[in-house]
């Protein structure tokens, strides 16, 4: 197994990558939900859904990845991204009738 070893390395610093992206990716839904909130503009708006997640699966196809993997991939993100935005407008909504 020790010649996993430098793979396994190059893989775990690539993962640390990712999910520093998505944190960051994360902290412009927070501000994007908190716009949301404060002009009354629903969490989930499906023109756009469908809009991030074909252009995500055409840069996938470019780079020779699997179109429908990435597509699954980001209907996942897209969903929990739209519920984190759901839970933003729900709490302001909460905060201001108190």
């Amino acid at each position: 197994m020790e010649i996993l070893k430098p793979y396994r390395a190059r893989i775990n610093a690539l993962d640390e990558q990712i999910i520093e992206l998505l944190r960051q990716r994360y902290d412009v839904i927070e501000e994007v939900g908190a716009l949301k909130a404060t002009h009354g503009i629903a969490a989930t708006l499906p023109d756009r859904v469908d809009e991030v997640r074909e252009n995500a699966a055409k840069m996938a196809a470019e780079k020779g990845l699997d179109e429908d993997f990435i597509r699954g991939l980001y209907a996942q993100l897209i969903e929990h991204s739209c519920n984190l935005e759901d839970d933003i407008i729900a709490a302001r909504a909460k905060k201001q009738a108190s």
